[in-house]
C-alpha cells in the first residue's frame, strides 16, 4: 500500500526506538514536521533531542520505527548522512563544520562534483546570486575565516538551501552569537520558513523559542511529552514539562538544618563580573557559612558564572571583593590562593586524571598550592589520603589504586576531598551529584549542610531543581545568559523557581 505524509507534512517519524548497551536513550518517540515551518525540539540534557536528530541524519541506524518523507511512497531507507542529503535533509551544527581557509563560494559547492568547481567564474556568480537572495551579506570570493560566526553560519545554511533541502535541522546554531547577528539569523530563518522549508530548531534558549518558533515538541528521558502549538504552551508550562514537574506538585519544604551561628559578613562580592563565555555583567555575593546556588535550564549559563568566579573562563569585566577587601583574580591559582575552591561540571574531562591513584589525585590542588618543587613527601600523602578516604566515605581497595577505576560516586568523592583538603572559605560545586546514586547522593548534600555549619561558604549548582531547594538558603535565577532574578524565603519553591526561569508567565 501506497504511504503519504499527512497533509502539509514535510516529514513524519514514527514510535522511533534507539537503545544504547544499558540505555534506552528513545522509547517510541513520534515527530511531524510541516512545510514553512519553524519547529522547536526541547528537552533537557539527557532528554533525546541528539539521539533523534541522529537517527534522522543517518548518524544513528534506528531499533525500531519508520521515517516517512513528502513525495515517497515507502518508509525512508537514512543509513548514513549522504542518504540524509540525498533525502533533502541538512544539518547545520552549533561548531562550524566548513572549511575557513576556502572562500565562501568553495565551502557552499565543495563535495559536490567537479563541474562547479572547475568553472570558477559561474561557481562564484551562482554563489553570489544565492548569497543575495538570501540576504546574506557575504561575497562569493571572500575567504570564509574573515567572516563573523553569524555569517559562517548563514553560508553553511546557504549551501543547505541550494541542494534543495526541504527539512533543515539547526543545532543550538546561536550559542556563539551576540544578540545583533542572532536577528540576522532569524531573518533568514523566517526567509526559508516563507518558502516553505521545514526547520528543526534546537536550543535551549527559551526568549529565542517564543520569538521566531511556530511549534514546540518536549522530549524528556527518552520519551515524547507532546507537541503544542507555541500559543498554546506559556512558558512556565514548557519548563514543568521540560523538568517532569506539574504545577500542583511545585511547593517543597525545606528540612530544618543546622545553621551556621557565627558572623556572617561577606566572604566573597563581585560586580559586575563577566567572562569571554558570553555571559552578561552579572553581581553576586555569598556570606560566611550560606550555601547558595544558580539555577536555571542547561546553556542558560549558571555554569558559566562559577566558571568566572573561579577563573576557569577568562574574566573580561567587573571587580571582585574578598571579605570585603579588593582583590585582583585573572587565573584559577589566584582564585586557589585567596580560598575558593571549585568542583568542575564534567568530572572525567576537567576533574580526575583517569591513570593517577587515589592518592595523588586527593593531593593535587593541595601540591599545586604548595608549589611542584616542593613535594609532600609519601607520609603526607599517605596521611591525607587515609583521612580523607575514612571522611568521605570513599570506597577504593586502597589509596593506590588508579581512580579510572572507581564508580562515578566515588570518584566525585575523591575530588571533593581534593579540594577540601585545601580548607577553602569558598567551595564552589558544579553538578557534584550527576550520574551518582541516590544514597551517595545524600551523602554529599547532608556534607554540604555540614561544612556550611561550620563557616564555609558553598554555591551548589545542580539540575534537580529538588536537590537545590533541599540545601540552599538562596537561589540565583538564570536565562539565556543572564541573571533574570534571586528567591530566598517564603520564594525559594519549585513554582517560583519555573516562573522566574520562565521570565515570570505562571499561566
Amino acid at each position: 500500500m501506497t504511504w503519504r505524509v499527512k497533509e502539509n507534512a514535510v516529514l513524519e517519524m514514527k514510535n522511533i526506538h534507539k537503545s544504547f548497551p544499558g540505555v534506552r536513550a528513545l522509547q517510541g518517540v513520534d515527530f511531524t514536521l510541516c512545510k514553512g515551518e519553524i519547529h522547536a525540539l526541547m528537552g533537557e540534557n539527557g532528554a533525546g533531542k541528539s539521539t533523534l536528530i541522529k537517527v534522522l541524519t543517518g548518524v544513528y541506524e534506528k531499533n525500531e520505527g519508520e521515517i516517512f518523507l513528502e513525495g515517497l511512497d515507502k518508509p525512508a531507507v537514512i543509513k548514513s548522512p549522504q542518504d540524509a542529503q540525498n533525502l533533502g535533509i541538512s544539518t547545520v551544527y552549533q561548531e562550524i563544520t566548513l572549511c575557513p581557509n576556502l572562500t565562501v563560494a568553495e565551502n557552499m559547492y565543495i563535495g559536490r562534483g567537479r563541474a562547479k568547481l572547475t568553472n570558477w567564474k559561474k561557481m562564484n556568480a551562482d554563489a553570489d546570486k544565492i548569497l543575495t537572495n538570501l540576504g546574506i551579506p557575504a561575497k562569493a570570493n571572500q575567504q570564509l575565516s574573515d567572516c563573523s560566526i553569524a555569517i559562517q553560519q548563514m553560508v553553511a545554511i546557504a549551501r543547505a538551501v541550494d541542494m534543495d533541502c526541504k527539512v533543515l535541522i539547526l543545532d543550538e546554531p546561536t550559542s556563539s552569537l551576540d544578540e545583533s547577528e542572532v536577528e540576522k539569523l532569524f531573518g533568514l530563518m523566517r526567509d526559508l520558513r516563507a518558502r516553505g522549508v521545514g526547520i528543526i530548531f534546537v536550543t535551549h534558549f527559551l526568549d529565542q523559542v517564543y520569538e521566531v518558533c511556530d511549534k514546540i515538541t518536549v522530549l524528556r528521558d527518552g520519551q515524547l511529552v507532546g507537541e503544542y502549538v507555541i500559543e498554546d504552551l506559556p512558558r512556565v508550562k514548557l519548563v514543568a514539562k521540560m523538568l517532569g514537574k506539574e504545577l500542583d506538585d511545585m511547593e517543597e519544604i525545606k528540612d530544618d538544618t543546622q545553621v551556621y551561628k557565627g558572623d556572617e559578613g561577606y566572604v566573597f562580592e563581585a560586580e559586575q563580573l563577566q567572562s569571554d563565555a558570553g555571559i552578561k555583567p552579572f553581581d553576586f555575593h555569598i556570606k560566611k557559612g550560606e550555601v547558595n546556588g544558580f539555577t536555571g535550564l542547561l546553556g542558560s549559563g549558571r555554569s558559566e558564572c562559577v566558571r568566572a568566579i573561579f577563573c576557569a573562563d577568562k574574566v573580561v569585566g567587573g571587580s571582585v571583593k574578598m571579605k570585603g577587601r579588593p582583590v585582583k583574580l585573572t587565573k584559577p591559582l589566584d582564585a586557589m590562593k585567596n580560598g575558593i575552591a571549585y568542583l568542575p561540571e564534567d568530572r572525567k574531562v576537567d576533574g580526575i586524571v583517569g591513570d593517577l591513584s587515589v592518592r595523588d589525585n586527593l593531593i593535587l590542588a593541595a601540591q599545586v598550592l604548595r608549589g611542584f618543587f616542593k613535594p609532600f613527601s609519601k607520609a603526607e600523602a599517605n596521611k591525607f589520603a587515609d583521612e580523607y578516604i575514612k571522611l568521605l566515605e570513599i570506597k577504593t581497595a586502597s589509596a593506590d589504586t588508579p581512580i579510572k577505576s572507581l564508580s562515578g560516586g566515588n570518584q566525585q568523592k575523591v575530588i571533593l576531598g581534593r579540594w577540601l583538603l585545601t580548607h577553602p572559605e569558598y567551595l564552589i560545586l558544579d553538578e557534584p551529584t550527576r550520574g551518582i546514586d541516590i544514597g551517595t547522593k545524600i551523602e554529599i548534600q547532608k556534607l554540604v549542610l555540614k561544612l556550611a555549619s561550620e563557616g564555609m561558604s558553598v554555591t551548589f549548582i545542580s539540575s534537580e531543581t529538588d536537590e537545590m531547594l533541599r540545601t540552599c538558603s538562596r537561589l540565583v535565577v538564570m536565562r539565556d545568559r543572564k541573571v533574570v532574578g534571586e528567591l530566598s524565603g517564603e520564594d525559594l519553591t519549585q513554582g517560583k523557581v519555573m516562573e522566574t526561569i520562565a521570565g515570570g508567565e505562571a499561566s
